[in-house]
């Protein structure tokens, strides 16, 4: 078994919290938190012990792994703790909100040689794992033109998208990392457009709540990446691959899957209310892939340099925003 450690105890951290105790390859020790009070009760639920500091979970020499699910700014330094002690990680994204400061985070924990995997989740979705599937075998041809749709039912809290780093590298980084893994490809440029529509307060910090990403690969194709904080009709998610011999789609998914008729009506379900219920279960399944990696002592699924990757061409899109011109993604470390 898999010894881990979990670092913060937030809301995504109860969330990977109670998939550490369900897991069976996993021995769940410890939870560390700022807020010792909501640690303890993540401890107490899951049976883990408390940890009173970083230093008592990275000094404890009898430990595989830890997952990062502490506030952004602090990734990058508990990533260097996680290469000094030798410790596997699994880290939420991003590595770092500033770019060179992720570059060199991923320069350092390479040297370490400990294994270490961006949790980008959504790749563990099954409908979209079955169109990359598709892409990838040649079923639908020479793609030409990727769709990818995230629409949410509602505007985070503004004190959460001052520090979120914005929709471009909160949102959107997710879509953009499915494009390259479905196509196998690094896009070279990236055309953005964004607006604050919803909530025009949030363009005094640069943010935006509706926009467009347009990418181009190097062999001409095409793909289009559509984000909205807010809509009246649920969280709606998909995607759609065209290609020389056909299209394939993973769709949006409704709340549930039954139909029922009445006379002349049709009642049936709609999307599901929030981005969580729609994705949930691909979070305890990027925590097996990574457990699985530790286990057969091979390569992580997602490693921190695809995060990166992902992570530039946010960094361009923000800069297309605010150039209105097309921008080529800088990959270097």
């Amino acid at each position: 078994m898999q010894k881990f450690a979990l670092i913060g105890a937030g809301f995504i951290g109860s969330v990977h919290a109670h998939n550490l105790a369900a897991n069976p390859a996993v021995d769940f020790k410890w939870v560390y938190d700022l807020d010792t009070q909501r640690a303890a009760t993540l401890a107490t639920r899951y049976g883990a012990s408390l940890a009173q500091s970083l230093e008592q979970i990275f000094s404890d020499n009898e430990l595989d792994a830890v997952f990062i699910a502490s506030s952004t700014d602090s990734h990058a330094q508990n990533l260097r703790l996680a290469a000094d002690a030798g410790l596997a990680a699994l880290v939420e994204k991003p590595i770092d909100l500033h770019l060179e400061t992720a570059k060199s985070t991923v320069a350092y924990v390479e040297r370490s040689g400990i294994r270490a995997m961006v949790n980008f989740n959504r790749r563990f979705d099954r409908a979209h794992a079955e169109l990359r599937e598709c892409v990838r075998t040649g079923k639908i041809g020479d793609v030409s033109l990727l769709q990818l749709t995230s629409r949410g039912p509602a505007l985070p809290p503004v004190d959460y998208l001052r520090t979120s780093g914005g929709q471009f590298r909160d949102q959107a980084v997710h879509f953009y990392d499915l494009a390259r893994w479905i196509t196998g490809e690094d896009p070279v440029q990236v055309h953005a457009y964004g607006s604050a529509l919803t909530a025009p307060e949030i363009a005094e910090f640069g943010d935006v709540d509706t926009s467009i990403s347009s990418l181009l690969f190097a062999g001409g194709g095409l793909a289009q990446i559509d984000c909205v904080r807010h809509t009246n009709y649920g969280y709606d998610e998909r995607i759609e691959a065209l290609g020389s011999e056909g299209m394939v789609e993973s769709e949006r998914q409704p709340s549930g899957h039954v139909t029922v008729f009445q006379g002349e009506t049709r009642q049936s379900h709609g999307l599901h209310g929030n981005w969580f219920d729609r994705i949930q279960p691909t979070y305890a399944a990027s925590l097996d892939a990574f457990v699985q990696a530790l286990e057969e002592d091979r390569e992580v699924p997602i490693t921190l340099r695809e995060g990166l990757k992902s992570q530039a061409i946010a960094q361009a899109a923000g800069r297309s925003v605010a150039s209105g011109r097309s921008e080529v993604i800088d990959y270097s470390l």
